[in-house]
């Protein structure tokens, strides 16, 4: 070989070289730019799933806590009724009062006191303020108390002027009390009224507010995070600063920060909105503000919001630590060199096959969630179909918010008896479809068995008490309808009124002129929802059922359901749609007329509660 060919072949493989040298820096500097991208990317996921998981349990703090509150105020409210009504057999004797007001106390863990504000001279022997207390002292004892004067005028307070001025009950703002309680406390005022039905005074049962602030400190959704409480007026009813309770408003509080959004947030929460935002604080560091109206689900006796909103704080910087360190040590393996190429391509190939296997697993969550409805939906009982020779007609039809539900409704006949049933299990989705499968094969055992509406009731709300640490109450209704007699014995469980449609006798027409039916609620006592308490008394009440007309059952998913303009269908346009229905109609026309009406109403919003309606014709119009 001549020395100018090893020249040449020498020239190649130096060229050879400087390719492979230049494709494998090509190589390198891919991978890492395809590194650096695929870390962004994973970076950008990770961020969002735990944005997206701080947002799913900031709604279950929420939720949770809401439970909670409604929960004991809910009580003092049935309890504060209760001990109206006993007060308003013992207005003949006002010494007697006070001892009612302690049996009250002494049943009532949540209130520490209570008292009458009778109307000036009342009682001519006692005076122009004449303003009876009990209050539970530190030590367990009960003090009774006058202390009604001319200091102390309860005609001008709220908790008395307000009920005694609207006919209604009524719950307080926050104060403190100097008179009996001693302590920063709310109201639930009643109206009293004697035999004439006459407003004579008002019954206030108090609840110090300690236990709100032991309520929001109980959990917290990260160390640093926290909870407020403000109230209608926008008070700091509980936070983590005990001397601002009650001093300052929210608007106050946050008056010194610079970041203007602050201000649309504030308004939100007091207009009752649900949300959430990003708010800077005075120190620049960022935080998500999640806020939702407590008692959003459920309403006070006179119809109103109760106004109070609970606000959960939580820190960006917190919130995302985690993560932040992750992303640095990331950045710094990642200069290390191709050394650590493989270990990242299989982390890269690993979490794509995991996210592969999410999806996987959400497709069988989906198909599953569409099996269950079918089941459940399988469960109800079978449409009834009458007979010209059958004196009754029923027809039913149940609609979930979401895959599942836990509305429903069963019917049992039984030596020429038909006991049926409707319920509403607190919540949705799945968990209420579980409550509400055990609640019906409960019903359809001891229908089987006992014909006493207050019976089923009671055993149902044993079992349904029974190990319930997830707080799920139903409301109940349980009617039993004898075919010989048309005399409907019932029993409710804090549930709706069912209406009874009786013929009008042509008083009442349809467009037509085809006489029409006249709805009336059907009269009941007030009882708790199962799964609540389990010794409460329940009383069964009776009713007589005219040949011809009908009893119509349903959920709050049909008076609750709202249009885009967040109106409620409302009792009124219940009442209406049923007085429309022809004398000679039938269950299933009303049951076709009323899911219409309610239709209409809504347009396209999106529905949020489970919706059931049950038909029951007794007999033949006359």
């Amino acid at each position: 070989m001549s020395q100018r060919q090893m020249n040449i072949r020498q020239k190649l493989n130096q060229w050879r070289k400087s390719l492979s040298t230049k494709s494998t820096l090509a190589v390198i500097i891919t991978a890492g730019v395809l590194m650096e991208l695929t870390s962004a990317i994973q970076y950008w996921y990770a961020r969002e799933g735990i944005r997206q998981e701080v947002e799913q349990r900031a709604e279950s703090e929420l939720r949770v806590k809401n439970l909670e509150i409604e929960k004991i105020l809910s009580s003092v409210e049935a309890t504060a009724n209760t001990t109206v009504w006993m007060i308003e057999q013992h207005l003949s004797t006002p010494d007697e009062l006070p001892t009612v007001m302690k049996h009250m106390i002494e049943g009532a863990p949540n209130i520490m006191g209570c008292g009458i504000g009778f109307l000036p001279n009342y009682y001519p022997s006692k005076g122009q303020w004449f303003e009876p207390y009990v209050v539970e002292r530190e030590d367990g004892s009960l003090e009774h108390l006058q202390i009604g004067s001319e200091r102390h005028n309860y005609h001008q307070a709220d908790w008395y002027a307000i009920p005694m001025k609207t006919n209604k009950s009524y719950w307080t703002e926050p104060y403190f009390d100097d008179a009996g309680g001693e302590k920063l406390m709310i109201t639930y005022s009643r109206p009293i009224h004697d035999a004439q039905g006459r407003t004579v005074a008002v019954f206030g049962a108090d609840v110090a507010l300690d236990w709100l602030q032991k309520v929001l400190n109980e959990h917290h959704l990260y160390p640093s995070s926290y909870n407020l409480m403000i109230s209608r007026t926008g008070q700091l009813m509980a936070c983590p600063t005990e001397s601002l309770i009650m001093q300052k408003s929210i608007h106050e509080a946050t008056a010194n920060l610079t970041d203007t959004s602050v201000r649309n947030v504030n308004r939100k929460i007091m207009d009752g909105q649900t949300g959430q935002a990003t708010i800077t604080d005075e120190n620049g560091e960022k935080n998500y503000v999640f806020f939702a109206p407590i008692g959003r689900d459920s309403l006070l006796n006179n119809g109103e919001q109760l106004g109070w909103s609970m606000v959960v704080v939580c820190s960006d910087d917190e919130i995302y630590k985690g993560l932040r360190q992750v992303g640095t040590g990331m950045l710094v393996l990642m200069l290390v060199g191709l050394a650590l190429l493989a270990y990242i391509l299989s982390r890269t190939v690993k979490g794509f096959q995991k996210l592969q296997t999410v999806n996987l697993e959400k497709e069988r969550v989906v198909r599953e969630l569409s099996l269950s409805r079918n089941i459940q939906m399988a469960m109800l009982p079978k449409l009834y179909t009458p007979t010209s020779q059958d004196d009754i007609d029923m027809h039913a039809l149940l609609t979930p918010a979401r895959q599942v539900g836990g509305d429903f409704y069963d019917y049992n006949m039984s030596d020429d008896k038909l006991l049926f049933c409707i319920g509403d299990v607190s919540g949705k989705g799945i968990p209420a479809a579980i409550v509400m499968a055990m609640a019906r094969s409960i019903f359809q055992m001891l229908a089987a068995q006992e014909t006493a509406p207050d019976k089923i009731v009671k055993l149902m709300n044993k079992e349904m008490t029974r190990d319930n640490e997830n707080n799920i109450f139903i409301t109940l209704f349980v009617g039993v309808l004898d075919l010989h007699t048309g005399t409907l014995r019932y029993c409710n469980a804090g549930h709706k009124a069912p209406w009874i449609l009786r013929p009008s006798g042509g008083e009442t027409t349809t467009n037509d002129g085809t006489p029409s039916m006249s709805a009336t609620l059907l009269p009941m006592k007030a009882h708790l929802p199962i799964g609540a308490m389990p010794d409460w008394e329940y009383v069964a009440e009776e009713s007589a059922i005219p040949p011809g007309s009908f009893i119509f059952l349903y959920t709050d998913g049909l008076t609750e359901a709202e249009n885009a303009k967040n109106e409620e269908f409302g009792i009124e346009r219940t009442r209406q749609v049923l007085n429309k229905l022809p004398a000679g109609g039938t269950c299933k026309q009303l049951i076709h007329d009323m899911t219409e009406a309610v239709t209409h109403f809504v347009g396209d919003t999106e529905q949020s509660d489970d919706l059931t309606l049950f038909a029951i014709r007794y007999g033949r119009s006359q």
